[in-house]
Order: C-alpha cells, then sequence, then structure tokens
C-alpha cells in the first residue's frame, strides 16, 4: 500500500460523525431511515434500532423501527438488524459461505425450515420444532440465503416467515456491503469488515481487492487503512458543529468496532474497558463529539457514569436528550442519575 494522504483523528471522527447525521438530526421521513441504516441498526438489545434512528433522525417515534421502509433480520454476526427493504440482499447474501460444508449447512437449515413453515409465519423456537434442529438458534444459519425475515419485540422470541431469494448475486451484494462498511466505518481495513460482517478474513481481503481504484489508501493515527475514493474530500470539508449531547445505544455504528479502532474511537485503556466490557455493552454517552463516557438503562431509571467533568451546559443537553429518548412503554419522566468514573 502507497499512500501520500494522512488523516488525524479529528478528521477521521468528525467524518464519521457526519456520515452518520451525528451532529444533526435529519428531517423526519423515508430518506433519514434510509440514511440511518445505511450499515444496518442493530437491535440485539431491545429496541437499540429505535434509538440508533433517534439519534440521526427528528421527531423519532416509539413505532418508527416498523416503518413499512424497514424490515429486521439476522444481519452482520447473526445479530439482529433492523435494514432497509432495498437492501435486504445486501445483509444476507453478502454473507453467504463460499466453503463447500457451511454453505450446504446454510442451504438445508434453509430448505427444512421453508418446509416446515409451509408460507407461514410461527415463532422461533415452534419453527425449530416442526423442521426437528436440536436448538432454535440453529436456524440463524439460514440467513445468509436470503430467504428469512424476522419480528422481534425484544420480549419474546422472534416470528419467522420466508421471502423468496433476492436478485442479487451474492458476490455483488459482498462488494456492497464492503462499500457501505467503508462509507460508515472508513477508514478501515479489510480485516476489520470480515470480522464486523462474520465472514472469513479472505473474503473481506477479496472483497478490497476487487474495489480496486474506487478505493484510496491513507494512513491513520493507528496505520494504513483504506477509504472510498468518492469520500476523499468530505474528510477536509467536514466543518459542521457536533451536536451537544448523543445517547447511543449498544450495538450502534458509532462504537460497533474491534481492535486498534477502539483505541482510535476511546484513546484511554481504562475507558475502553468500561465501553467494551467482555458482556453486555452498555450505550456510549457522546458529548460534542467525543465519546465520554456510558450509560445504563432500566425502565424509567437511567444511569449515567463520565468519565470526564462535564460542565453544567454539557450535564443540561445529555438531560435533555435522555428526556427525548422515543422509549415504548415508558409513561413517566426519566430518572437520570450520574456517576462518576
Amino acid at each position: 500500500m502507497t499512500t501520500n494522504l494522512e488523516l488525524t483523528r479529528s478528521q477521521i471522527l468528525a467524518f464519521r460523525r457526519h456520515i452518520a447525521a451525528l451532529d444533526e438530526r435529519l428531517p423526519s421521513g423515508t430518506p433519514a431511515l434510509h440514511r440511518a441504516a445505511w450499515a444496518g441498526l442493530q437491535d440485539s438489545m431491545p429496541r437499540a434500532a429505535l434509538l440508533s434512528i433517534h439519534a440521526r433522525m427528528a421527531d423519532t417515534q416509539p413505532q418508527s423501527w416498523e416503518d413499512s421502509s424497514l424490515i429486521q433480520i439476522w444481519g452482520p454476526r447473526y445479530n439482529t438488524y433492523v435494514v432497509d427493504k432495498r437492501d435486504f440482499a445486501i445483509f444476507t447474501l453478502s454473507r453467504l459461505p463460499e466453503e463447500n460444508k457451511p454453505l450446504k449447512r446454510a442451504q438445508d437449515i434453509a430448505a427444512r425450515l421453508s418446509a416446515a413453515l409451509a408460507g407461514s409465519r410461527m415463532p422461533q423456537r415452534e419453527a425449530a420444532r416442526a423442521m426437528g434442529a436440536r436448538h432454535a438458534n440453529q436456524l440463524r444459519y439460514a440467513a445468509p440465503t436470503g430467504t428469512v425475515v424476522i419480528r422481534w419485540d425484544g420480549a419474546h422470541q422472534p416470528d419467522i416467515w420466508n421471502m423468496p431469494v433476492p436478485e442479487m448475486e451474492p458476490y455483488e451484494a459482498l462488494l456492497e456491503l464492503a462499500r457501505r462498511y467503508l462509507h460508515v466505518f472508513g477508514p478501515a481495513t479489510p480485516e476489520a469488515f470480515a470480522q464486523w460482517a462474520g465472514i472469513r478474513s479472505a473474503s473481506g481481503i477479496t472483497a478490497f481487492g476487487a474495489l480496486g481504484k474506487s478505493l484510496t489508501p491513507v494512513r491513520t493515527p493507528i496505520g494504513e487503512a483504506w477509504i472510498l475514493s468518492q469520500d476523499v474530500p468530505l474528510f477536509s470539508e467536514v466543518t459542521r458543529p457536533a451536536a451537544p449531547a448523543r445517547l447511543l445505544p449498544s450495538g450502534d455504528t458509532w462504537f460497533l468496532l474491534q481492535g486498534a479502532d477502539r483505541e482510535l474511537l476511546v484513546p484511554n485503556e481504562q475507558n475502553r474497558r468500561a465501553l467494551w466490557p467482555s458482556r453486555v455493552w452498555p450505550g456510549a454517552l457522546v458529548v460534542e463529539g467525543e465519546t465520554v463516557g456510558t450509560w445504563r438503562r432500566a425502565k424509567h431509571v437511567l444511569t449515567i457514569q463520565s468519565w470526564i467533568r462535564l460542565s453544567r451546559a454539557q450535564r443540561d443537553a445529555v438531560e435533555a436528550e435522555a428526556g427525548s429518548l422515543p422509549l415504548p412503554g415508558i409513561n413517566r419522566p426519566m430518572d437520570i442519575r450520574w456517576t462518576s468514573g
């Protein structure tokens, strides 16, 4: 890799905030939902996708995640995702295994599931019993065939039904998924892309290689990486002020990172351990463009841990953001509790 383009940490974070619409919310509507879900909205934690939408779109309602333009699937790494319906193939077929054994397993489970469903819609456990699966989670392996849709309300087992196989080649879907990843997470490496998508490293390297001249090599504070060539101007043009505060849920693309990418976002090692614990991740507290703490919620009680001393104005902005969360089933003001890190 040969490059003369060097990007600073501040340039990279400003670019990512701009692409993710985290500096200023977009007007409510289908275009905003499409942009918010450009790299998918992870929804493995109950209603995480809704809160990710809220951070990016004005006037988000508790039912916004169920908009007719969106669909729920088992996406990258078999996590629950909300994606644009038009992007169904990109987030499913892109991950279809190339090796014979896992490919056969995916196709076999998909065929057995289709026979068990017989055009109906069933809860996951019921469908697993009907097809004779050992564990209900086995059904997730059918997702990369592009034939499985789910609906999970955050409390019960998801409902499952079938879709026709999309008219898109898995290889083309893989390339488009790589473009989506680079646009939202860039600068990035093929290995980081593969880890995020839950595919082989070799597949990530192949995808980046196939994108060829549409990519530009860059140097970053954590090493060499790639960006989309069309995004090059944005790294020097993005000057919009950062939003006063955002409360981003577990799995949000802002911090859905691994390895050295985490060091770029959160330089302090102790803070990284707090944001990315070995078990359930908390949410990320972002103030004026910097990740400065974590947050967790239990019903109407929201506990915020700040790693730095915030001004009164900054705390007010965070509390206003907390009070605006469009949480379903919460019919009383949020009880906000602060702790120091």
